[in-house]
């Protein structure tokens, strides 16, 4: 039997998952790590750690494999995106690396608006200028710690590096070189013009590949580290929303993924480069070659239930919170949640802005809270679906990941809201099995990406709109869509009294 080995390498965690060309997942083992906060606003994390806990559970794999580790064929990556490596010209780390949830750089981002303008900004990278990205980090470090960026021979992403530490070999690819503000997307190019309106040397940008191109084996140390084979290869993999598309199987035209975790992301395959969103959604090259996705991002999808059982029903398992939820009218009986618990992304890049329960009345139920609550938060990701199809997108099916493919009512309120077809999978992996795909494909055990995806990945239901609540949901999201302008003023004058 053959085998690939898929690393997500995510924020708080490394997790590595063993798969066989059946598609099946025989392994799986993950590795905390902490980060460091040493100020209000700042995220980073020692990159050495992630180095470190993926040895450590590679190691741990291979003790529990119980077959010839030759057959391990392959190793592909996903990994947090937008996060700031600095090497110096013995390939030496300069210091921790800043993190995607890192804010400190407000103030570079409003100098890239000052210097390229909006307009000529989305026209190469296709996004905004947001704290998160790579290149206001960069320019943070260019002003804070002048030494350490002189001595920058080459910037890294999280799992770039942890790759250059498997197997000595220093790129990027086109997925996570998406999110630095610092790539022409279109052109699939580190842009000139942003380098050189930053002062930065367009050397210390890492040479690009293909999300499935072969980098090398791994290197000696690592084989005697964790016992795998120098024959594995290793694939250059993708970011994490990228590899979270293709292990969803979002490789199609009208393919869409709705994932409901901490956060929210609504992300839809785009095959045209030249499509103009006008930065009102992300626009990422995909992990498959020549493609694109577009995202749009509520940041608090989850978190919002989970705020509601934390502070009304802390004894209760979601279960049984969420249990009757289907019972409850559409509308939740006149009441209307929005999830701003923490700002907005999509469509307000809005970090002011706080959530509301509209039309409360004493005669509500817990039931009808959590009915507002579930209902909110998704059509805050419909208002991304909205985006798209004003653009001129088809948005006929979505796969639906994390906890809103966990319960059927939610299931069939994505598909009356969303107005589309609603695909629950057999099994979510998410990134891990995209960084899996990755490896498999390129290995060579399948002719495209999607021929992998119809062995690897297995739908298991579906939930089609029901007319008469699509109609319902269509009213309703009229008179959702006023809170935000409503509410915008009120929240700012309560800004002073927040913690």
């Amino acid at each position: 039997m053959k085998y690939v080995i898929g690393i997500d390498l995510g924020t708080s965690a490394v997790k590595v998952l063993l798969m066989n060309i059946k598609g099946e997942v025989c392994n799986s083992i993950s590795k905390s790590y902490p980060l460091i906060q040493e100020k209000s606003g700042y995220s980073e994390q020692d990159p050495e750690q992630w180095v470190d806990k993926t040895t450590d559970a590679l190691s741990e794999l291979v003790k529990q494999f119980d077959g010839d580790v030759k057959d391990i064929e392959g190793i592909s990556f996903s990994g947090q995106m937008h996060g700031l490596v600095l090497l110096d010209e013995n390939q030496m780390l300069l210091r921790h690396a800043i993190l995607w949830n890192d804010t400190r750089t407000s103030k570079q981002c409003q100098e890239i608006y000052d210097v390229v303008g909006k307009e000529r900004l989305l026209d190469i990278t296709k996004n905004p200028a947001l704290e998160g990205f790579t290149l206001p980090k960069l320019l943070w470090i260019k002003e804070h710690e002048q030494d350490i960026f002189s001595k920058a021979s080459v910037f890294m992403l999280p799992k770039d590096y942890l790759r250059y530490r498997m197997t000595g070999q220093i790129h990027s690819e086109y997925s996570d070189a998406a999110g630095t503000l610092l790539l022409n997307v279109s052109e699939k190019v580190w842009s000139d013009e942003m380098c050189e309106l930053f002062g930065i040397d367009k050397s210390i940008c890492p040479p690009l590949v293909e999300s499935h191109h072969y980098v090398g084996p791994i290197t000696s140390e690592l084989e005697e580290k964790t016992g795998l084979s120098r024959t594995t290869k290793v694939f250059a993999g993708g970011a994490d929303n990228a590899c979270g598309a293709i292990g969803s199987g979002i490789l199609s035209e009208g393919k869409t993924l709705c994932s409901i975790g901490t956060s929210g992301v609504i992300l839809s395959y785009e095959q045209d480069k030249g499509r103009d969103f006008q930065g009102k959604v992300h626009y990422f090259n995909h992990g498959e070659e020549n493609a694109y996705y577009t995202m749009g991002v509520t940041l608090s999808a989850g978190y919002s239930l989970t705020w509601f059982k934390d502070v009304f029903a802390v004894n209760e398992d979601f279960d049984v919170l969420l249990d009757g939820v289907g019972n409850v009218s559409i509308g939740a009986n006149g009441l209307i949640f929005t999830p701003y618990l923490v700002g907005e992304r999509t469509p307000y890049a809005d970090s002011v802005i706080r959530g509301s329960f509209i039309g409360m009345d004493a005669s509500h139920t817990k039931k009808d809270f959590v009915r507002a609550v579930m209902e909110g938060i998704t059509f805050s990701l419909y208002e991304s679906i909205y985006i798209f199809r004003e653009s001129g997108k088809t948005i006929n099916t979505i796969v639906s990941i994390g906890g809103g493919a966990k319960n059927e009512t939610w299931l069939q309120m994505q598909a009356d809201i969303f107005n589309a077809k609603i695909v629950k999978l057999s099994s979510e992996q998410g990134p891990g099995m995209g960084a899996s795909m990755l490896a498999a494909y390129g290995c060579g055990w399948f002719e495209s990406l999607q021929e992998c995806a119809d062995v690897f990945i297995e739908p298991v239901m579906t939930y089609e709109p029901v007319q008469e609540n699509v109609e319902k949901y269509k009213e309703l999201f009229s008179i959702y869509k006023q809170v935000y302008s409503q509410t915008k003023e009120l929240n700012e004058a309560l800004k002073p009294f927040r913690k």
